[in-house]
C-alpha cells in the first residue's frame, strides 16, 4: 500500500530488539532503583542516628522513660519519660483529625458533587492557598485571634463531668492547638478527597442514578464507597502532619509544670517540647534526652503511614 505504514523509515531504536534492553531503559531503570535505594538508605541512617544518640541518655535516665511524665533532662541526673508528650501528641492530634476530616470530605464533596462548575476552581485554588501559609503565621493568628474566641467553647465543654474536659487553663490550651492543626491539615486532605471523589467511574454513578437514587444515595452508595481509600491516605498524610508540626503548637500551647488528662489545659508535644529545649543542646547528655523523644515521634511516624498502607491495601481488595 503506497503511503502506508509498510512505507515508512524505520524509527532508530525502535521494534524488536532482540531481547535486549537499549541503554536508555538501562540507565533509566539504574536511577529509579538508586534514587529508591538512596531514600531507604537516608531513612535508616537517620533512625540509626537517633538511637545511637539517645541510647546512653536512656541508660542514664533515673526515671522510667516510657511511662514517666517527668522531663527534667539536667546533666548527671536525668530524668525525663515521654508518657506526658506522647499523651499531648496523640490527644491534639486527634482532636484536629475529628474537626478536620468530616469537614474536608463536606468540602470535596461540595467542590466535586454540588458546586456549580464556574465556581468548583476558585473554591479549590482558594483552599488549596490555605496549605501555602507558613506555620508560624497559623500559630499567631490563633494565639492572638483564635484563641480568646474558643474561651466560650471550652467552658460550655468543661460542664461534662469527664476528666477530658475539666477546665483548667482559658486560653493556649490542647484544644486549641488542636483547632489550628485542624485548620493547617484540612487543605492536604481536601485535596485528595476531592481528587478521588472526582474520579467516581461514571458508569457507577449513572448506574445509581437510573435505579432511582437520590443524589445523597448516590454518593453514599457510589462516590464515598469508591473514594474511602482516598479518603484515609489523605487523614493519614494529614496525622503525620500534625504529629510533627512543630512552631504553630510551640505558639499556641502553653507548657504545663503538671500533668493533665484534659484538652483545656497547656502540655508539650514532641515536636514542640524540642523546639522549647534547643538552647539546653550544648550538652550531650541532654541533647540524647531530646533525641530520644525524636526517636519516639520517628516510630510513631512510622507506625502511622504503616497502619494507613494497611487500610488502604485492604480496601483495595473488596474495590
Amino acid at each position: 500500500m503506497a503511503g502506508g505504514l509498510e512505507d515508512a523509515p524505520p524509527v532508530f531504536g525502535a521494534g524488536d530488539t532482540g531481547g535486549k534492553r537499549r541503554i536508555g531503559d538501562r540507565v533509566f531503570a539504574g536511577m529509579s532503583v538508586g534514587a529508591s535505594g538512596f531514600v531507604i538508605v537516608l531513612v535508616g541512617l537517620v533512625g540509626a542516628f537517633l538511637l545511637i544518640k539517645s541510647v546512653p541518655s536512656i541508660a542514664d535516665d533515673k526515671v522510667n522513660f516510657l511511662t514517666s511524665t517527668e522531663w527534667s533532662p539536667t546533666p548527671g541526673n536525668l530524668r525525663f519519660g515521654i508518657a506526658a508528650l506522647l499523651y499531648v501528641t496523640v490527644v491534639i492530634s486527634l482532636v484536629a483529625m475529628i474537626i478536620a476530616v468530616p469537614v474536608a470530605i463536606g468540602v470535596a464533596l461540595f467542590i466535586t458533587q454540588y458546586a456549580p462548575h464556574s465556581i468548583r476552581k476558585p473554591v479549590a485554588y482558594i483552599l488549596d492557598l490555605l496549605a501555602a501559609i507558613p506555620s508560624i503565621v497559623y500559630g499567631i493568628w490563633g494565639l492572638i485571634v483564635l484563641a480568646p474566641k474558643l474561651t466560650p467553647v471550652q467552658n460550655f465543654l468543661s460542664h461534662i463531668p469527664i476528666g477530658l474536659f475539666d477546665n483548667k487553663s482559658a486560653t493556649k490550651t490542647i484544644f486549641d492547638g488542636g483547632v489550628v492543626l485542624a485548620v493547617m491539615i484540612l487543605p492536604i486532605i481536601t485535596a485528595i478527597s476531592r481528587d478521588v471523589f472526582d474520579r467516581t467511574p461514571r458508569a457507577n454513578i449513572e448506574a445509581a442514578l437510573a435505579l432511582g437514587a437520590t443524589k445523597w444515595e448516590m454518593i453514599r452508595m457510589s462516590v464515598l464507597p469508591y473514594g474511602r481509600a482516598g479518603v484515609v491516605s489523605g487523614s493519614m498524610l494529614g496525622l503525620g502532619r500534625a504529629l510533627g508540626e512543630t512552631i504553630a503548637v510551640y505558639l499556641i500551647v502553653g507548657t504545663s509544670s503538671s500533668f493533665s488528662t484534659s484538652i483545656f489545659s497547656g502540655g508539650s508535644t514532641f515536636a514542640s517540647q524540642i523546639a522549647n529545649g534547643s538552647s539546653e543542646f550544648n550538652n550531650p547528655e541532654s541533647t540524647g534526652a531530646y533525641i530520644a523523644a525524636g526517636l519516639v515521634l520517628f516510630i510513631l511516624t512510622f507506625i502511622v503511614n504503616s497502619a494507613a498502607r494497611a487500610i488502604v491495601n485492604r480496601r483495595k481488595d473488596f474495590v
